[in-house]
């Protein structure tokens, strides 16, 4: 068993949160079952003269969580990123560390460690001499020293490199380096500020799947930003999206994508068909819109709209079907007009105009044969399962297809 794991075993529970704190922080998801938070942002505002960054964030980070905090530039996700280490103070708001208030506390005497896209190695320094900067600051005896540098070199899979020099390593290694650099101290969480945005797709994949399997092994809380979807989808237990200061929703990936909180959600995460849609029915669990031209049924709507009310009527690509023959009666069929096809490797993507000129986007296998092709008139469906209401209009989505001009 690693020292990681000990330490964070026999320092036992620590005292959680008021139940009113806990009501409050529910409403955008909750920490794994049994974990005890780490990390807590209590109504956190954060303003620069008039414009406001961050904007009551009031959520929790369990002990050996990932969690990522994904959006676009300027959505404040950084911002939150630096106030938790302690380089920004909240202009409101308290974050507490394992339930002490750090909100004043400045980032050398906070219990987290932070690792940035650039590693900030020591280029005159070996490998070993770099990871055990941290511990030998901190006075720790040098026999420790050795024993956690050896340690984070054999989960970081990088023993056999301890006597080379930075510029000897490959950029996956240093990337590597520098979260063995900040693990060494055994920080309460590592906060890391898009790590991998320095590195080619092909290593940047490989890495996904290497920083998870580093922080199941340490079990410490990992607090990730990201602008990259796939990152946050590949390796965190839950996601925060956040856009233009707010935090948007919080859940499990599959969460987020299958059942996104807003349009933006929808729209951000994945790709998305997003249609305008007024309500013209509600009875029961059933709520009745009418989009492009069809009256459709939507099952278990949570939007809140009323009748009479327009919102956005959700169906993700890989969802839809595309057939030139027969409609399917156990589907919702629409008529469309193929405008693009294009060959993806595993799936051809569609580009549709429906009757009343909006477009449809379908991902559908690329092994299938008898694909109608861009001119042919053909059968758009999905299942009832495939669709989700959402409040808002479409208009609020950052738009990822392009529009096919007639």
């Amino acid at each position: 068993m690693f020292g990681f794991t000990r330490r964070v075993k026999e320092e036992g529970a620590m005292p959680t949160s008021s139940p009113t704190e806990q009501a409050e922080m529910s409403q955008q998801s909750t920490p794994a079952e049994g974990r005890r938070p780490v990390v807590e942002l209590d109504h956190v505002t954060k303003r620069f003269a008039e414009y406001v960054a961050v904007e009551d964030a009031n959520f929790s980070i369990a002990q050996g969580e990932f969690f990522s905090m994904l959006g676009p530039s300027g959505c404040g996700k950084t911002t939150t990123l630096r106030m938790i280490a302690g380089f920004e103070t909240p202009t409101s708001g308290a974050i507490r560390l394992e339930g002490q208030d750090v909100s004043q506390v400045p980032p050398h005497k906070r219990d987290v460690n932070t690792v940035f896209q650039h590693y900030g190695l020591f280029p005159h320094m070996n490998v070993s001499d770099n990871v055990a900067y941290g511990p030998k600051a901190r006075k720790v005896p040098k026999a420790e020293v050795e024993r956690r540098v050896n340690e984070v070199l054999d989960i970081v899979r990088l023993r056999d490199f301890a006597s080379r020099r930075p510029s000897q390593l490959s950029g996956g290694q240093q990337q590597r380096i520098a979260l063995a650099r900040a693990l060494v101290n055994y920080p309460k969480a590592l906060l890391l500020d898009e790590p991998l945005g320095a590195l080619d797709l092909k290593l940047r994949q490989g890495m996904q799947l290497e920083l998870k399997r580093i922080q199941r092994e340490v079990d410490i809380t990992f607090i990730f930003v990201t602008h990259d979807q796939e990152e946050a989808l590949t390796m965190s237990d839950r996601i925060a999206v956040m856009n233009v200061g707010n935090v948007e929703q919080i859940g499990t990936p599959r969460e987020i994508y299958d059942h996104p909180a807003s349009v933006f959600v929808a729209g951000f995460i994945g790709q998305a068909n997003l249609w305008s849609a007024r309500v013209v029915e509600r009875s029961g669990t059933t709520t009745t819109v009418e989009v492009a031209g069809r009256k459709l049924d939507v099952e278990n709507d949570t939007s809140g709209l009323a009748v009479g009310e327009t919102g956005t009527f959700m169906v993700r690509p890989e969802r839809m079907y595309v057939d030139a023959d027969a409609a399917h009666p156990d589907r919702w069929t629409v008529e469309a007009t193929i405008t693009e096809l294009v060959f993806q490797g595993p799936v051809v993507r569609y580009e549709m105009r429906l009757p009343d000129g909006s477009i449809a986007v379908a991902h559908i296998p690329a092994r299938r044969d008898g694909l109608p092709i861009p001119g042919d008139q053909a059968l758009v469906s999905w299942s009832d399962d495939a669709c989700v209401l959402l409040a808002g209009a479409p208009a609020e989505a950052p738009v990822l297809d392009r529009d096919v001009e007639e």
